[in-house]
């Protein structure tokens, strides 16, 4: 028998004997926005936790309907910037509590209407990248989470776009896919350091191109996904080209993610579907919204405990 000093808690006990077991994914994932059939703008945020299997439950509001908007959170707050709805492209900023349920307040806005940007974030920054005004746009913008107010230019993606995809580490964004000037799906994924400013520089590309891509991610691996089944997967501390992972259940909607440390869950149409990060292999059911997106007019989304947070 090993003879350990010291004093040791429970867990530490059970790594040194080889047996502690897999703990359940943490946190809650949400989802913002969106739009029913014929345009009808949605501004509920729906929820549910990664540990447990079942559907979506309603959060609260947002300060307005909106579809084509994007997501990023903090362990304790979530964003949702741009978009648009029956007035046009939207630059509002909102901000919800991820701890208790209720309605979203203004934050500020970006830095001007947008819609179909990406987000991502750690603890401290949100990031939105991309996106179009009339045209697609490759300015990457970003907000401290923690307080209110407008968003300041982060620097480029290395390639205009809208309808792209992005995941985080605690230090690193990715954004991927997406369509470019040409209104053409991309392959490119990008990646920045969160914590500076500048100019995005190109990681490698995905398996296929996509567009109206979605990410994912613990603090390890990212994965994307966009309007076709297939999902591809990066280490995101390195630079490379994805690697396939499987396949979604449907790719007949696109679909928007959000990750925890175990778990990326993907809502595509009505249907939340799961997959464990460290694994490869295809999509299982999880659960259903409480509406089914219309086409593109895409939710936004945010966790409590994703990749960047990690």
């Amino acid at each position: 028998m090993p003879n350990y000093q010291g004093v040791w808690n429970l867990e530490t006990q059970y790594q040194n004997a080889g047996a502690w077991p897999n703990q359940p994914p943490a946190g809650r994932a949400f989802w913002v926005g969106g739009a029913i059939a014929n345009d009808n703008w949605q501004n509920v945020i729906q929820t549910t936790t990664f540990a447990t299997l079942g559907n979506t439950t309603d959060w609260g509001d947002l300060t307005e309907p909106r579809g084509k908007t994007s997501g990023c959170s903090s362990a304790t707050r979530g964003l949702c910037g741009g978009g648009r709805n029956g007035s046009g492209d939207r630059n509002t900023i909102d901000y919800y509590s991820l701890s208790s349920s209720g309605n979203a307040i203004d934050f500020g806005n970006l830095i001007n209407t947008n819609q179909s940007p990406t987000a991502l974030a750690n603890s401290t920054r949100g990031v939105w990248g991309g996106g179009e005004t009339g045209t697609p746009q490759n300015v990457i913008q970003y907000v401290t989470i923690a307080s209110t107010g407008n968003a300041a230019d982060f620097g480029d993606l290395t390639v205009t776009r809208q309808k792209a995809g992005s995941a985080a580490s605690p230090t690193r964004g990715l954004f991927n896919g997406g369509s470019d000037a040409s209104n053409s799906a991309t392959n490119v994924i990008d990646y920045i350091t969160i914590a500076s400013t500048g100019n995005a520089i190109d990681f490698g590309d995905l398996a296929v191109n996509m567009t109206f891509a979605s990410g994912a991610s613990n603090s390890t691996r990212a994965l994307f996904t966009g309007a076709s089944a297939t999902i591809n997967y990066v280490t995101i501390a390195t630079t490379g080209n994805a690697i396939d992972f499987g396949d979604l259940i449907t790719g007949q909607t696109p679909a928007v993610g959000a990750g925890s440390d175990i778990r990326a869950l993907f809502l595509a149409g009505v249907t939340v579907q799961y997959v464990e990060i460290a694994t490869t292999g295809n999509a299982t059911d999880f659960g259903d919204a409480l509406f089914t997106q219309q086409g593109s007019e895409t939710f936004g989304s945010g966790s409590s405990s994703h990749g960047g947070l990690q």
